[in-house]
C-alpha cells in the first residue's frame, strides 16, 4: 500500500513539472498576436478597457522616447517590448494605454 501511495505521488509530481514545462516552453504565434490586437481594438471602441499606471508610463514613454521601450517594427506589428505580454502588439496600440491593458489581458488568457 505504501510502494502504491508513494508511486502515485511521485507520478503527480512529474506530471505537475511537465505540465508547468510544456506551459513555459509555448511562444505567442502570429494568430495569437491576430487575435489579441483584434479584442484590444473593440474594447477600445466599446470603452471597456481598464489600463494600469504601468500602461499609462509605458504610453508616455512611447511619445518621448520610442527607442527605450520599443523595438524591431515588422509590418504593422511591434515585435518586442519592455513588456513580454506586449509583444506582437500592432504598432496603433503603442500611444493607447487601453489598448495595451486588453491586450495584455488577453495575452495572459492565453497563457503568455
Amino acid at each position: 500500500m505504501r510502494n502504491v501511495t508513494r508511486a502515485l505521488v511521485v507520478g503527480a509530481v512529474v506530471a505537475s513539472i511537465f505540465a508547468t514545462a510544456v506551459s513555459v516552453a509555448q511562444t505567442p504565434t502570429a494568430a495569437d498576436f491576430t487575435v489579441c490586437n483584434v479584442d484590444a481594438q473593440v474594447a477600445v471602441k466599446a470603452g471597456t478597457a481598464t489600463p494600469t499606471t504601468k500602461d499609462y508610463m509605458r504610453v508616455e514613454s512611447a511619445r518621448t522616447d520610442n527607442a527605450a521601450t520599443w523595438t524591431t517594427s515588422v509590418g504593422p506589428f511591434r515585435m518586442e517590448s519592455s513588456d513580454p505580454q506586449l509583444t506582437g502588439m500592432a504598432t496603433d496600440g503603442i500611444t493607447d494605454a487601453a489598448y495595451q491593458a486588453t491586450y495584455r489581458t488577453c495575452m495572459r488568457r492565453k497563457g503568455f
